[in-house]
């Protein structure tokens, strides 16, 4: 009759040999490096700093909290807790986790150095 049959058509020009299958995976590849170049990497760079900060935190730093509050550190309870002082005869106790940023360091104690008066 009038209507012919309709045959499938074969498959496209041979996506043969090692680079058939990488072609697709190509593009996920890309998105992924990207991804880690410019979100991952710097998001590991800051958290990194952020507990180098925290590990060097002294008595006498002034220090900002999570909270908003600043503060001077008074002593150092714990690896995990400091002593905060906010204002003049109030001080707080926080884990150091919430320290958000030290505002000003002070240097290191000299053990062992006393100083003579002249």
């Amino acid at each position: 009759m009038f209507i012919s049959t309709a045959w499938a058509q074969g498959t496209g020009g041979g996506a043969g040999g090692f680079l058939g299958g990488l072609e697709g995976l190509l593009p996920i590849l890309l998105i992924f490096v990207v991804f880690y170049f410019l979100l991952i990497r710097p998001q590991q760079k800051r958290a990194k700093q952020h507990r180098e900060m925290l590990t060097n935190i002294r008595r006498g730093d002034r220090v900002i909290t999570g909270g908003g509050l600043f503060g001077t550190v008074t002593k150092v309870v714990s690896d995990g807790e400091l002593v905060v002082q906010i204002a003049e005869a109030v001080k707080v106790r926080v884990a150091r986790g919430t320290i958000s940023e030290v505002v000003s360091k002070t240097e290191p104690a000299q053990a062992g150095k006393t100083e003579k008066a002249a």
